[in-house]
């Protein structure tokens, strides 16, 4: 059924929200909080108007819903007709408030295939957890997450792919970018980028929820390991983004994408993205061996992929893993192992113990999780720079390796990295033993 007036309405005035506030934000200059106020301008925008019209509030986002069957190709036309529309008119006002409005394209000296490659790969992302959070049938009308997962995306994409691209992923945005500007040059270029990772997304997608399609099987194992790897691919894209750009907000931007990647492909395969968690829920016995060695290998390659990227896109530049100035192994081992046992707790506390399976953490587990990050990567960055992720650590040092030459980094760092690592994950595992097993084995005597 074709969309009403009311929903024409709802994207028009969903995207004149985000356009505007994107503008809005450049050019006060906002530079630590812009990427936060864009995302939760998004966030509102979804959980207002979702009811009205599904809240696309992007060509993109309404391109790859017609590919994946979720909104008529009529519909898909008519919500990017207007949602360009309230982009071109939000780059219109802002310009008129501040008198003035800012280029679109790549930043400093970044090329056009720099910033093309991160709209390519943070339109797909903000696509892909669309479809997981927002139409899924496992998720579609059950959960409320989905604004919050959908919005933080650009958290994750604006303080690192922002750096080189300037973080549009969204044909509306880029187009009112220009409008405000009062010149036109890299809109086309940045939507064909765009439109590309819509389609990545639909096509993944499929891969990840083959039952979301005709005659298709509930996720089996090859679901689960693309799964693991798109999950841990994403995060270490965003660490090594984040830290190349020296970000003001590193930490907060890669907790984001760890808690979006959660919520997307949580009842996928667990969503562990993390040797170090997958270790610690083989420990409490909620996995096999078997199936835990093969998350921990799709869990590295992914790790390792996002490293060759972010070194491509910086065009060979990388950043070395080890101890921060003044610090040696000693201090770095207590704070990986620490923080790694928060995460590693606080994974089996949420998504593993009986008040996980009684739904008590549905709406909030991905965020629990992925703020561990956030704790974490503010309180020892300067020690250790903060992986508690083996997957996070062998990926810096291969990064480093096709980077600045230091094979040995892979084998040196990363593996002491991950002995550390393995080492809270082991404390937290004995932890929830003497915590959350202990109440499971007393509800159980009860009954």
């Amino acid at each position: 059924m074709a969309a009403d007036i009311r929903a024409y309405l709802a994207e028009f005035i969903g995207t004149f929200i985000l356009v505007f506030t994107v503008g809005c934000n450049v050019l006060s200059k906002q530079s630590v909080w812009a990427g936060v106020s864009i995302a939760c301008s998004l966030m509102v925008a979804i959980y207002a108007l979702a009811p009205i019209s599904g809240a696309n509030f992007n060509p993109a986002v309404s391109v790859t819903l017609g590919i994946t069957g979720n909104l008529a190709w009529q519909d898909v036309a008519a919500y990017s007709f207007v949602q360009i529309s309230a982009g071109v008119l939000a780059g219109f006002l802002y310009h008129l408030l501040f008198g003035a409005g800012f280029a679109l394209g790549p930043v400093g000296e970044f090329s056009w295939w720099q910033a093309g490659a991160c709209e390519l790969l943070y339109t797909f992302m903000l696509c892909f957890v669309v479809l997981n959070t927002a139409c899924a049938k496992a998720n579609a009308g059950k959960h409320q997450f989905y604004g919050l997962s959908i919005g933080f995306v650009i958290v994750a994409g604006a303080y690192g792919a922002g750096a080189v691209s300037g973080g549009c992923f969204n044909p509306a945005v880029a187009l009112g970018i220009e409008a405000g500007s009062l010149s036109f040059g890299y809109s086309p270029l940045y939507i064909l980028f765009e439109l590309a990772g819509a389609a990545l997304a639909a096509a993944l997608f499929k891969v990840v929820r083959p039952e979301a399609f005709d005659n298709g099987e509930p996720a089996a194992l090859p679901a689960k390991v693309t799964s693991e790897i798109l999950g841990t691919y994403m995060l270490v894209l965003t660490v090594g983004l984040n830290v190349l750009a020296k970000s003001p907000s590193g930490a907060f931007s890669i907790a984001a994408s760890l808690m979006c990647m959660i919520f997307a492909l949580g009842d996928v395969s667990g969503a562990h993205f993390n040797p170090a968690v997958t270790a610690a829920i083989l420990g409490i016995k909620k996995i096999d061996a078997k199936d835990a060695a093969i998350y921990v290998g799709a869990q590295v390659i992914g790790g390792i992929l996002a490293a060759c990227t972010y070194t491509g896109i910086y065009q060979g530049k990388s950043f070395a893993l080890g101890p921060g100035k003044g610090f040696g192994l000693a201090e770095v081992g207590a704070a990986e192992i620490f923080f790694t046992f928060v995460l590693c707790f606080v994974v089996l506390s949420v998504a593993c113990s009986p008040s996980a399976d009684k739904g008590k953490y549905s709406e909030v587990f991905g965020l629990a999780i992925g703020s561990c990050v956030t704790v974490g990567g503010f309180a020892i960055g300067s020690i250790s720079g903060g992986s508690l992720n083996p997957a996070v650590s062998f990926g810096i040092a291969a990064g480093d390796a096709i980077g600045g030459a230091n094979f040995g980094g892979i084998f040196k760092e990363g593996m002491l990295y991950t002995v550390f690592e393995l080492m809270g994950a082991g404390a937290a595992a004995l932890a929830y033993f003497g915590t959350h097993a202990a109440a499971e084995k007393a509800e159980s005597a009860e009954v």
